[in-house]
């Protein structure tokens, strides 16, 4: 049985407000949004809330950057089963091999297309 749009759960780790008020904004149709704002700060959430559907994260963030919490997210067992979106500016071919190696399901360069988020987001989820 498939979950419904409440039963979904989607945590968005982004520094800059308006990105993460977008990202929220483009995935609140189909998902429950968490938002955070900082590697730490999603880790310390999923920590707690261990049942989330997808993480989106960007990759440069204060403190933790994305890539450190991907990699930590799958050495933790309660935790290693949770897909990763990541949005970043960081659009180098080295840096998307870095974050696919980091346990990325897909990675997005900013400025993003909304509806390819959407549709990797309800890919990931399927919706």
């Amino acid at each position: 049985m498939s979950k419904t749009t409440r039963e979904r759960h989607v945590l968005v780790a982004e520094d800059d407000p308006a990105i993460r008020r977008l990202i929220e904004v483009s995935v609140r149709d189909f998902a429950t949004v968490h938002t955070v704002e900082d590697g730490a700060k999603a880790l310390a959430w999923l920590k707690e809330n261990p049942n989330v559907d997808l993480l989106i994260s960007d990759v440069m963030m204060p403190g933790m950057d994305g890539f450190t919490l991907s990699k930590m997210l799958r050495r933790d067992a309660k935790l290693s089963r949770i897909p990763v979106i990541f949005l970043t500016a960081k659009g180098g071919a080295r840096d998307i091999v870095n974050g696919i190696n980091a346990g990325a399901r897909h990675y997005l360069t900013k400025p993003f297309d909304r509806d390819d988020l959407v549709a990797k987001v309800r890919s990931t989820l399927r919706v």
